[in-house]
């Protein structure tokens, strides 16, 4: 093959694979998510990796975001998939999924929903072409209670609590607190401040201010208002009072406040510091119309949210004429993976799932370590059979580099007896393949 035939292999910006070694922790975090949201009842739903863009687009201004689907080697006669797409979120399929399935499910409705999702975006630190999410939703008929509102939120803290990942914080706000503080200031566009005040992390205080006055048309009252609303912050339901401390007044605002000290009054129970209101959260998409969240890395602030997510009036009624408000919350998986990973804070498992490598000491006992490899496994023990009969150290090594804790061999002769090895100690004993046990 010359060079010109060639392909030279390269990663993909944006389009993250991990080593044996890093994939198996990856697993094991999957493993403890599916468990965590299990715990709470929840049940596991899968949609296909292709959305109709119409069902796509009914989330709002996503179009740049959305990879459709094209083949090579189309058929000028067939536009079959000219109006498809790869989801960018899984909140677009659930919303479909319900509304398909609306009179075969039981409501309310709990799923989780464990995929990959793909985003045309940039490729930047945080930020991926592909990742997996981590979502749990309920929806219901008509009206969804405030319950949930602290639930879901509980049921993130204690599946990312078993993650044992470095210190966060789970960021709490109500839209309906922006929406009615805006309207208290006689905000004729309350939405686009909200919009607007979602770029503080983006841009700070001062480049908020800016475009509140330059693009929104506020006054410097209104925008100063804006800006201490944005700055409070606290870790229990005495928030409430700092924000009527303002002096702005709105039905809606008031209802919002009652929603937000339920919040924060139903996870008091929560390590301190672990749960915190916070009013400069907006979650700058238009279908969020109650309690919103954000997570963050304390140690790195300005690295993007780790979950996020919020309670929807009407996300499903683009499917349906039925009215099927919700509230979810999602875990980026794929995020906070790659963080640890970077930062060094990730300790990687072996590279294989093995328990045991059964040596093959020469062809004539291949079949006697085949059997006993299969004994083994009988007893639901992850075995490897050695593939030929290499020299016995070549074997062990092999099982070291794999991590592999355990090597068994076989009989090298007739009426030998079978031994194992601990890779650990170095002890080597006799055993039994119906008997022992990995301690």
């Amino acid at each position: 093959m010359t060079d010109q035939q060639v392909v030279r292999p390269a990663a993909i910006g944006g389009f993250p694979e991990w080593l044996p070694q890093v994939r198996i922790v990856e697993q094991h975090w999957l493993d403890l998510i599916r468990a965590g949201f299990e715990r709470y009842g929840l049940c596991s739903v899968e949609t296909p990796s292709v959305e109709s863009l119409d069902a796509l687009m009914a989330k709002g201004e996503t179009s740049q975001e959305v990879y459709t689907l094209r083949r090579l080697q189309e058929d000028a006669d067939d536009r079959s998939d000219a109006r498809l797409g790869l989801h960018f979120d899984l909140t677009v399929p659930f919303a479909r999924y319900v509304a398909q399935h609306f009179n075969e499910l039981v409501f309310p409705f709990k799923r989780y929903q464990i995929q990959r999702v793909w985003r045309g975006e940039r490729a930047q630190e945080g930020r991926f072409r592909e990742f997996t999410q981590c979502d749990i939703d309920v929806i219901n008929v008509d009206q969804v209670p405030l319950h949930f509102d602290a639930e879901l939120p509980r049921i993130v803290h204690d599946v990312m609590t078993s993650l044992d990942l470095p210190a966060w914080t789970l960021n709490v706000n109500n839209r309906k607190v922006l929406q009615g503080f805006y309207q208290g200031l006689d905000i004729d566009d309350p939405l686009e401040v909200i919009r607007t005040v979602d770029k503080i992390d983006k841009i700070g205080v001062s480049g908020v201010g800016e475009l509140l006055s330059k693009k929104v048309g506020l006054s410097d009252r209104q925008i100063g208002a804006c800006m201490e609303l944005a700055g409070l912050r606290g870790t229990d339901a005495k928030v409430v009072e700092d924000i009527t401390a303002i002096g702005v007044r709105s039905e809606l605002l008031s209802e919002g406040l009652d929603e937000l000290a339920f919040v924060m009054d139903s996870l008091g129970d929560l390590p301190r510091g672990s749960v915190v209101a916070d009013l400069s959260i907006a979650r700058g998409l238009d279908y969020y119309t109650g309690t919103v969240y954000e997570g963050k890395f304390t140690d790195w602030p300005t690295y993007g949210s780790i979950c996020s997510g919020g309670r929807y009036e009407n996300l499903a009624g683009s499917f349906i004429r039925r009215s099927l408000p919700g509230i979810g919350l999602s875990i980026g998986l794929t995020r906070i993976f790659a963080k640890l990973l970077a930062e060094g804070l990730l300790e990687t498992g072996p590279s294989s799932p093995g328990d045991v490598l059964v040596v093959v000491p020469n062809d004539e006992q291949r079949g006697a370590a085949a059997e006993a490899a299969g004994r083994l496994r009988g007893r639901g023990l992850n075995v490897e059979l050695y593939h030929q009969p290499d020299k016995v150290a070549k074997q062990v090594r092999y099982a070291s580099r794999k991590g592999i804790p355990f090597v068994w061999f076989p009989p090298f002769a007739p009426g030998r007896p079978h031994e194992v090895k601990d890779l650990a100690t170095g002890e080597q004993v006799v055993s039994d393949v119906e008997t022992w046990r990995r301690p």
